[in-house]
């Protein structure tokens, strides 16, 4: 069972924003009290945070997928819904996170390093939300949006100064061990270290950490063995310190192949252009002859010693079980690690400030285009843009009148003449949205006169229409004229009778 994970493919889904609710306000001698629907909650992000406390990705490695709260609907009375929770995701430091293409989303170092992975979608709006003065009766209401959801790679990357390099049961784990307080599990068979150790050295008033991965073999940089997790956890270090088995017995090994061959496989390897991208060969380097204590591995390192000097390398010989050697080698990374610490320092200095670039949108940019397209079911029309695929998305396609509304919205904004612009005639297929996610309509162009005639206009209600009180005055003449009708109309029924037209039983 796998207790270090240091690479994980994490499945992450935001949460989906609560929907809006219809509602119509009810009250004692006031039936029809107008709109009070309540607009939904956001749904909940999902973020990635550095967490002091972690070490592994172990965690996402048996649950890979993750899925933020969503928002709450809204309810009438004009209470909205509550928004979800967000969910925050641990990781340790040095995690790199990538996209499914392998680009780098980002390099969390640091404690409050974080950034969102997937944002939440926003909440619907209720019909007391969309109320206006020309639309007082809004009979439907909008939904909330998906939350967005995507595929990410986790990377564990160590943060360490000194990485021990070198072949398996070369010493490193002992070496660690006795530099530091670091407890590595040591033994004598190979690839005895499976996942990295760090450990804390102090040198005076220098304070480092040396990492010890587990070995390397030829090919390592090709994936053989356990290299391509083991180089993962070099790229950040600024000194590599060949750890030389000079008491080897196993043919054809010698410190100076040993050495030849860890060099051809860190020259080999390509690390992420994004996190600095420095070739690990061009990394300071230190060559520790180990296991001196052993006489004839102390005669060998000896001899190869000037050969290695001889190349430019730093050598020394010491012994992590007899204690030989250690506090020169202690001092001697201390000075490497300052020189590297005031070279990042000196560089970030030197370097310019990052120059803020403001792209304002152009005036004339609706913020979508139509683009024709040609596919085996004939030509289509596809409307790209964010609040065009927004507002399709919001839109509750069982309410006629919440479809009405889209597209009144989109005429708005000026997809209808785009549409006959770019070759639309009624009954063309139009898709609004992503290519993996398009609604489908049998376009109809809408009438933009006559509309007077249809009847009241969309979301109005005649028993919401407010009517003026009548003043005393307009009583009065309302009053007189109705009396004055009255006296003519009993002056025209006595005229038409005395002139004969008409008469009653009474006359007879």
């Amino acid at each position: 069972m796998a207790t270090f994970v240091d690479r994980v493919v994490l499945h992450v889904t935001a949460g989906k924003g609560g929907h809006g609710v219809a509602s119509v306000r009810r009250e004692k001698f006031k039936p029809l009290g107008g709109p009070d629907g309540g607009n939904g909650g956001h749904g909940g992000d999902v973020v990635v945070a550095v967490d002091p406390q972690e070490t592994t990705l172990l965690d996402y490695h048996h649950t890979p997928h993750r899925r933020a709260e969503n928002g709450r609907p809204g309810g009438g009375d004009e209470r909205n819904g509550g928004d979800g929770a967000d969910l925050v995701l641990p990781v340790p430091e040095g995690t790199v996170v990538k996209d499914a293409r392998g680009r780098v989303v980002a390099d969390l170092v640091g404690p409050d390093a974080r950034i969102v992975l997937a944002r939440g979608g926003r909440g619907g709006l209720g019909n007391k939300a969309l109320a206006s003065p020309r639309r007082k009766a809004p009979g439907f209401a909008l939904l909330g949006e998906p939350g967005e959801s995507l595929d990410v790679v986790l990377e564990l990357k160590s943060l360490a100064d000194v990485a021990l390099v070198g072949f398996p049961s070369a010493g490193k784990s002992s070496l660690v061990s006795v530099l530091s307080a670091a407890k590595p599990k040591i033994a004598d068979y190979p690839f005895t270290t499976l996942v990295p150790n760090l450990g804390v050295v102090t040198a005076g008033s220098e304070r480092f950490t040396v990492a010890d991965v587990p070995g390397l073999i030829p090919g390592a940089s090709e994936g053989k063995g356990l290299g391509l997790e083991f180089l993962r956890h070099v790229e950040r270090c600024s000194v590599l310190v060949h750890v030389v088995d000079c008491a080897t017995l196993e043919p054809g090994r010698d410190p100076l192949t040993d050495l030849d061959v860890i060099e051809a496989e860190l020259a080999a390897y390509v690390p992420d252009d994004t996190l600095g991208g420095r070739p690990l060969s061009e990394r300071t380097r230190v060559v520790v002859l180990n296991k001196a204590d052993v006489p004839e591995a102390r005669e060998l390192a000896e001899m190869v010693r000037p050969m290695l000097e001889e190349r430019g390398l730093e050598v020394h010989v010491v012994s992590a079980v007899a204690h030989q050697g250690l506090k020169e080698l202690t001092f001697a990374l201390a000075r490497h690690v300052a020189t590297a610490r005031a070279e990042v320092e000196a560089a970030a200095a030197a370097a310019p400030p990052p120059r803020v670039v403001l792209r304002p949108q152009a005036v004339d940019d609706s913020g979508f285009r139509v683009r024709c397209e040609t596919t085996s079911d004939g030509e289509v029309f596809r409307v790209v843009g964010e609040r065009p695929t927004r507002w399709v998305r919001q839109t509750d396609f069982s309410n006629d009148e919440a479809v009405g509304y889209l597209a009144d919205r989109l005429n708005r904004l000026g997809v209808e003449e785009a549409l006959l612009a770019a070759g639309a005639v009624a009954g063309s297929t139009v898709l609004v949205g992503p290519e993996d996610d398009a609604v489908v309509f049998d376009w109809e162009p809408t009438l933009s006169s006559g509309a007077e005639l249809l009847g009241s206009p969309r979301g109005t209600d005649v028993r919401l229409e407010e009517s003026g009180r009548k003043s005393r005055a307009e009583k009065r003449e309302e009053f007189h004229a109705r009396k004055d009708a009255q006296t003519a109309a009993r002056d025209e029924l006595a005229a038409e009778r005395r002139s004969g037209h008409w008469s009653s039983a009474r006359d007879e």
